[in-house]
């Protein structure tokens, strides 16, 4: 099986297309990814009967905590880590080409967003910029470099900077983009208020320790209000992935054209749940073509009939039931 390129990849413009790109991706990974293929053997699944993306087998997102996940025999490009404390066993996506990342969050955003030269784009990622292998940084920088814009740039704790930069974004009539760690916008709020409702805020998800957590609803209204906009947008994405789902309000999500999300049983981790049902959420993301593009998240969400999607909330333990396999 031939390994899809970037541009079969990054051009799939139907459900038609990316099923059959899917199926290809299965097939190339079955065979040159060590890991997955052991966990498809382990399942006694024999890949060559799979015959559409809902029989797929999905690769614990655990895996990444303990084995390298990689298609091929590429040398690491970079290596992306998962935040946590030091007690925590983290997880770690190497990346043997990084382009498909550059490719995949550049397109993504042009998507939903346009010209990314159209935008200032500030971030206010404390957590991630303190330590070293972020993927969110990764992607923060380029699109700050891609703007081209010199009021482009990260803070860290300095909110009264990041106010006065706002304040003059507002004056200027400039779209604006802040992309943010949860608790950090939070504090931000608590000092001070910005009434811009031309503003994007872009909450990455994430207390970090640092605050209470809290449900979506009172979250946003609380950042609604802080910063003077009518909605908060949100970005899902994750250290295993290299693709990324945007939600421009109200917590529902939608994916770039090659990512899909489906969800399982929570007790039977092979069994797809209808549209509309809570369940374990899978993703199939095809610019992981390197890595493992099918993975079994411990998030659990909700899949529309438009393909559009929430997240719900957690597993309760730490593992993702029924798929322990090969997690050591």
């Amino acid at each position: 099986m031939l390994k899809p390129d970037q541009q079969q990849i990054f051009s799939l413009d139907s459900d038609a297309s990316f099923e059959q790109t899917a199926l290809d991706v299965f097939r190339y990974q079955a065979v040159n990814n060590q890991v997955y293929s052991e966990f498809i053997s382990g399942l006694r699944i024999d890949p060559h009967i799979i015959r559409s993306t809902d029989q797929i087998p999905f690769l614990p997102v655990e895996l990444f905590k303990s084995r390298r996940v990689v298609t091929g025999d590429g040398a690491d490009g970079v290596v992306f880590t998962s935040s946590g404390t030091t007690e925590m066993v983290t997880s770690s996506h190497y990346v043997t080409d990084v382009s498909w990342y550059e490719q995949s969050f550049r397109r993504a955003f042009a998507l939903f967003y346009g010209d990314i030269r159209d935008y200032t784009v500030l971030a206010l990622l404390p957590s991630y910029l303190e330590r070293e292998g972020s993927s969110l940084i990764y992607m923060a920088q380029d699109l700050i470099a891609m703007s081209e814009n010199p009021s482009s740039g990260f803070f860290l704790y300095n909110n009264q900077e990041l106010y006065a930069v706002l304040q003059q974004q507002k004056a200027a009539a400039r779209p604006t983009l802040l992309l943010g760690v949860t608790f950090a916008l939070l504090d931000f709020v608590d000092s001070y208020h910005v009434d811009f409702p031309e503003l994007i805020i872009m909450e990455t998800g994430g207390m970090k320790g640092r605050r209470k957590e809290m449900i979506r609803e009172e979250l946003h209204y609380t950042l609604c209000q802080g910063f003077g906009v009518p909605a908060i947008h949100s970005e899902y994405g994750m250290t295993e992935l290299l693709s990324q789902a945007y939600s421009k309000g109200g917590g529902v999500f939608n994916c770039p054209p090659w990512m899909k999300i489906i969800t399982r049983d929570t007790n039977d981790p092979l069994t797809i749940v209808d549209q509309g049902k809570t369940g374990g959420v899978n993703i199939i993301d095809l610019a992981n073509i390197n890595s493992c593009a099918f993975i079994a998240t411990q998030d659990l969400g909700r899949v529309y009939a438009d393909g559009s999607f929430e997240i719900i909330g957690r597993f309760d333990n730490s593992d993702i039931r029924g798929c322990n396999l090969l997690i050591a």
